[in-house]
């Protein structure tokens, strides 16, 4: 029996958009292993708010995008404690919504960032610094 649709669209189903969210915060460079209580409260709260996951997505994307591409002699950041590091970016694609295709365009400028970084800038590096 298939699950009805509603339970595999993370917009709609609001633990597998709170999991959705978590699971995207954690994948990123420079941020927490596990996600804490506040985090998760945090990912409750925006879909309550009606945030959409596309949007929580590519908020955390361009987040860390804007960070990895710094200049390199630029002093480095302290790591990203907490999901609320990206609720600005959240308002200011709300305020100013990106066209559909910004996603995509994100997640190649991630990938591409991604492979950019010395092989020895791994996950677990950032972890260490906590």
């Amino acid at each position: 029996m298939t699950p009805p649709a509603s339970l595999l669209q993370p917009d709609s189903n609001p633990a597998l958009y709170v999991s959705s969210v978590l699971t995207l915060y954690v994948d990123l460079p420079d941020t927490p292993l596990r996600a804490s209580a506040s985090d998760q409260w945090l990912a409750r709260r925006f879909y309550n708010d009606g945030v959409p996951l596309r949007l929580v997505e590519s908020a955390l994307i361009l987040g860390s995008l804007r960070r990895l591409t710094r200049p390199a002699d630029a002093p480095r950041l302290s790591p990203i404690r907490a999901l609320a590091y990206f609720r600005l970016i959240i308002d200011e694609l709300r305020d100013h919504p990106a066209p559909e295709s910004y996603l995509d365009y994100l997640r190649l400028k991630l990938r591409q960032a991604a492979a950019a970084l010395p092989a020895n800038v791994q996950k677990s590096t950032f972890s260490e610094d906590r």
